[in-house]
């Protein structure tokens, strides 16, 4: 890992997601990108002053980034700071690329009504756009536990983001536990139509992966979102991952906003993998 994005809107989430970010940086030795997203409208850029207004409001941002960044967890980091005037936050997509970022780690704080940049909304549209996985932060997480739940539907279309999840949490050496949602009603399957779904996916992967059918738990609940969440207390674990299909909503029973859903109201951080 050589590269991580993290946008900044000066709040405590944006703060969060940096503080996790200094933690993965320092023990991969990558780079961090701190992109701050203005959204200045055209008439504080042009108009009658020649940008004098817009310029000012640019420097304000330089400043405050530059005290923002002012902290001791980033020390011995390198990081590189940036000030774009997008009010899309699927133009982020456009800078991970830029960059090659291998991950981007934001701050969010769900769907409550707070004011800061990082409001529910923002953060689904990242979740929806960006090619490369995303970290959602919501607190100022302490987790001891290095596990994480990956959710998926075994399907062959989900089998490269299947391989591109177990890379990264191999990399950040995070014990996964892989787990199928049986659900009621139509998409209802018996354990043995399940589990051989789950062979035929696994017999798909590569060699040096060692990953058996036993190592996959069924667990049955009334919803995704909910079996998803009572799987990861059940297993004590620290983060949840999920693929995603951005706005078709994620593979299979993922249908419709369920990622949203996830990364919303998910108290643990939520990493998606795009399709």
């Amino acid at each position: 890992m050589k590269t991580i994005i993290v946008p900044v809107d000066f709040s405590k989430y944006s703060e969060n997601a940096l503080k996790v970010a200094a933690k993965i940086a320092k023990k991969q030795r990558a780079e961090i990108i701190a992109v701050h997203m203005m959204g200045l409208s055209d008439a504080n850029l042009i108009k009658e002053d020649n940008g004098i207004e817009g310029m000012f409001y640019i420097q304000l941002t330089q400043k405050r980034f530059e005290e923002f960044l002012d902290k001791d967890y980033l020390e011995g980091i390198t990081v590189h700071q940036t000030v774009k005037n997008y009010k899309i936050f699927n133009e982020l997509d456009e800078i991970a690329k830029e960059h090659k970022a291998d991950l981007i780690i934001m701050g969010s704080h769900g769907s409550s009504g707070l004011q800061e940049v990082f409001v529910g909304s923002n953060t689904e549209k990242v979740v929806r756009t960006a090619s490369a996985p995303v970290l959602v932060i919501k607190n100022d997480y302490e987790s001891t536990s290095a596990t994480a739940v990956f959710a998926c539907d075994y399907r062959l279309e989900s089998l490269e983001v299947f391989k591109k999840a177990m890379q990264l949490f191999n990399l950040l050496d995070i014990h996964t536990k892989l787990v199928y949602i049986n659900l009621p009603g139509e998409n209802y399957k018996s354990t043995k139509q399940i589990e051989q779904q789950i062979v035929d996916f696994l017999v798909h992967l590569d060699k040096e992966d060692t990953i058996l059918p036993e190592d996959v738990t069924i667990y049955s609940d009334y919803s995704v979102e909910q079996g998803i969440f009572n799987y990861a207390k059940k297993v004590k674990a620290g983060i949840i991952g999920i693929p995603t299909h951005g706005r078709r909503g994620l593979a299979h029973f993922f249908s419709g906003s369920i990622s949203e859903d996830i990364v919303n109201h998910s108290e643990l951080p939520v990493i998606t993998f795009k399709m």
